[in-house]
């Protein structure tokens, strides 16, 4: 099926999803999202990848979610394949929006991609779309990135180890053994979080990789 649409009735949306002002490619976003018409897909994806605005990206997800998934699924997935690392990001997180599970092999295969977004939109869709039963798995692969960047990163691969409920303990008592200090602070910090979603993140996650380093007694 073609799913380019530059001309006939929608050929304005087109060219207004690439405007100079926000908003005009907002109210385009939206249009197309109202139309629901699937030969928008293509252009709908492609503006995903190069859009700098983020609610702009948003609405166009939202737009991507009101068409038929057999036609954007395949789409979305072939996407995850770019060599643009914003183009693999937000393919990722309308997936999880959509939540069809046909995407899970392709999204599973980005969770340690070498692009920081790109790895947290994975973590957060492989939660999303993990089959039943494969919670303990997605656990073990996720918790081979304890450590991994920055705190932001650290607390969104806490969140989607959280999100696994008790799946993720033993795996975080096993990473919590690593001779790694800093994949030993993340995983104590994740427990942590596991406890007391309230909990101060940051405030574990220090703690831990002072006991990590000097030791309990210190």
């Amino acid at each position: 099926m073609n799913t380019t649409n530059h001309g006939g009735p929608n050929a304005y949306l087109v060219d207004a999803l690439a405007a100079a002002d926000p908003s005009a490619r907002l109210r385009a976003a939206l249009a197309a999202g109202t139309g629901r018409d699937p030969g928008l897909t293509e252009i709908l994806v492609a503006r995903c990848a190069v859009e700098p605005d983020f609610f702009v990206r948003d609405m166009l997800t939202w737009s991507l979610c009101r068409l038929p998934a057999e036609i954007t699924v395949p789409r979305l997935v072939q996407e995850l394949g770019s060599g643009t690392a914003q183009a693999r990001s937000q393919a990722l997180h309308t997936l999880s929006k959509i939540g069809d599970r046909l995407a899970w092999p392709a999204v599973s295969a980005l969770l340690h991609d070498e692009h920081d977004e790109v790895a947290r939109s994975a973590w957060r869709a492989a939660v999303a779309l993990v089959p039943p039963d494969d919670e303990v798995a997605l656990a073990a692969d996720l918790a081979t990135e304890l450590g991994r960047g920055d705190r932001d990163m650290q607390l969104s691969l806490s969140r989607a180890l959280v999100a696994l409920g008790d799946a993720v303990l033993p795996v975080l008592d096993a990473a919590g053994a690593s001779p790694d200090p800093r994949m030993r602070a993340h995983a104590d910090a994740t427990k942590q979080l596991c406890h007391d979603p309230d909990s101060a993140f940051t405030l574990s996650l220090e703690m831990a990789k002072r006991v990590a380093v000097t030791g309990p007694d210190t």
